[in-house]
């Protein structure tokens, strides 16, 4: 790492590492980065894999740091400054999602999870047309895939079927032609081995001698050189499948944190002079006033100037009910307009968002190591060159002072390499990790970090600030009381009618609740939407209303 005076006199770069999608990965570009001059402040994140440092490129210039990145097998593209500035995006959500839905359909029980679009792509003009995508660099291919794409059409998933395959069909001729058997095993072997020993020398050749590739490698070819070959086919078998497993597990994490992204609309509609334009969300200015229509969602934070209506927030807070809002009362993005038009003057532009916010909180988890995670990467830097130390003292030392057989003590030392191998216990762990990140973001919980969900395992007692944030973010009918002499029944039926247009949540609750009891409800002529105060609508003749205690006795006369 350089001096900071050095930093000081670069400037700050923002590369979308493209391949570098594991902890593993981070880990090796920040060993890489880290070591060349005039480097400093480096920061990576894999879930948005961007790699940010400052740069003094009269000690290092920038095509030497790129060429560095690509010979590990990354493919770095340098962000423009408007990239820089913009929030994770998903250009691949759908547009009927992410802008405005006048189908009717209820959007009250929408969480983080309920807008996940596994195998999304990052908005980012700066590589989208490269040409790499599914970019497969050595030793590690947790490469993008597009969405709906399964695990096995990647080149990590061909290569696990691949190794997997000649290992069951070896073990198949052991049982009748065991020296086919032993070439399949060598195949298998090979195959395995093949980009882990070319991410070994790269990473060697660029300062990184030991790394868990080299010793890999080093077991597998070890074993083909006593004859157990059998051995060093599974152990690269293990890890190839260990890594795939932990590149399925952070696409799923990026596929949370992208759902995000997907809350906020692509597009608004501004208010002009000369009328309504609609234009892209991320070019929106503090200041400027946007409509928000019933069923959209609300392009940016911001304040209400015009307009009542009632809000999902449960997209950005969680809370499960809608929220009657007016002029006066801020709003955020991502929310949905439940009922009335909102006039909504921007107060925050796209990248400061409370969305964006919430999204760069989640991606700085990365930095707070679990306990274990920091300890298996102390560990794992000190036990490789011991194991290699260790193997080559078994081997060398009873031959050259002690006389001994030099193929017996060879054997022994390749072996302590083969069964030295730590690859299970490095992968476990951010594999797990990431995993379990992951888990919690399908389910709508934003883990910041390894180092936070292991306190969760110890955690006693759990204290929540309100009510809603333990519900299913469903309402439901729970109880009907009549003060008019109206039987229960009457009660529900005609309040279902009254509700038969609406697609609010309590009205999808009235109506599923009617429909349990099996009453026959009668049609409404005439319904409209108060907003902010409730329905109303005529049934068999006479007006109704659905509203809140409070707009039926000082609202609605």
């Amino acid at each position: 790492m350089s001096e900071p005076t050095a930093a000081d006199r670069g400037e700050t770069l923002t590369y979308f590492v493209e391949g570098m999608d594991c902890a593993s990965c981070v880990q090796k570009v920040e060993r890489l980065v880290g070591r060349l001059p005039g480097t400093g402040e480096v920061r990576t994140s894999f879930n948005r894999q961007t790699l940010q440092l400052h740069l003094d490129e009269a000690q290092t210039p920038r095509q030497t740091l790129e060429g560095h990145l690509r010979s590990l097998g990354y493919v770095p593209s340098l962000r423009s400054a408007a990239a820089q500035a913009r929030p994770l995006q998903n250009d691949h959500a759908e547009a009927g999602h992410a802008e405005q839905d006048h189908s009717g359909h209820d959007h009250s029980s929408h969480d983080h999870s309920s807008h996940e679009q596994p195998g999304h792509s990052y908005a980012d003009d700066s590589h989208s047309g490269d040409g790499h995508a599914g970019h497969s660099h050595a030793g590690h291919s947790h490469e993008e895939l597009a969405a709906g794409t399964p695990w096995f059409r990647g080149t990590q998933g061909r290569l696990v079927l691949a190794s997997g395959a000649l290992l069951a069909l070896a073990w198949a001729l052991g049982l009748s032609l065991p020296a086919l058997s032993y070439a399949g095993f060598t195949a298998a072997t090979l195959l395995g081995v093949w980009p882990l020993a070319r991410k070994a020398f790269v990473s060697a050749r660029l300062g990184d001698l030991f790394s868990i590739e080299l010793l890999v490698t080093l077991a597998a070819v070890g074993a083909l050189l006593i004859g157990q070959a059998a051995e060093g086919a599974v152990v690269v078998f293990l890890f190839a499948l260990g890594e795939l497993l932990e590149g399925v597990a952070a696409g799923r994490a990026r596929a949370g944190i992208q759902a995000l992204a997907a809350l906020a609309p692509k597009t608004a509609l501004l208010l002009e002079p000369a009328g309504v334009r609609e234009v892209p969300a991320d070019a929106l200015r503090v200041g400027q006033r946007v409509q928000v229509n019933p069923g959209g969602r609300v392009p940016a934070d911001g304040v209400i100037v015009a307009g009542t209506s009632s809000l999902d927030d449960s997209p950005v807070t969680g809370e499960s009910m809608p929220v009657n809002k007016a002029a006066g009362d801020r709003v955020y993005a991502g929310s949905i307009n439940t009922d009335g038009t909102l006039t909504v003057e921007v107060e925050k532009e796209a990248a400061d968002n409370t969305i964006a916010r919430i999204i760069h909180l989640v991606e700085e988890a990365e930095e707070h190591q679990a306990p274990t995670a920091r300890l298996i990467d102390r560990f794992s830097r000190w036990y490789t060159p011991g194991v290699v130390l260790v193997a080559a003292l078994v081997a060398l030392v009873p031959p050259l002072l002690f006389g001994q057989p030099w193929h017996v003590w060879l054997y022994k030392g390749l072996a302590l390499l083969l069964i030295g191998c730590p690859c299970a216990l490095v992968l476990s762990v951010p594999a797990a990790i990431t995993s379990a990140i992951s888990a919690g973001a399908r389910r709508g919980l934003l883990i910041k970090g390894g180092a936070v969900l292991e306190r969760v395992g110890s955690i006693k007692t759990v204290a929540f600030d309100k009510t809603g944030t333990l519900t299913a973010g469903r309402p439901r009918v729970t109880d009907i009381m009549s003060s008019t002499g109206l039987e229960r029944g009457e009660v529900l039926r005609l309040a279902a009618a009254v509700e038969s247009g609406s697609s609010h949540p309590l009205a999808r609750a009235i109506a599923q609740e009617a429909q349990a009891a099996q009453l026959t409800v009668p049609s409404a002529a005439e319904a409209r939407a108060l907003p902010g105060q409730g329905v109303s609508a005529v049934v068999e003749g006479r007006t109704l209303w659905v509203s809140s205690p409070a707009a039926a006795s000082g609202v609605l006369t």
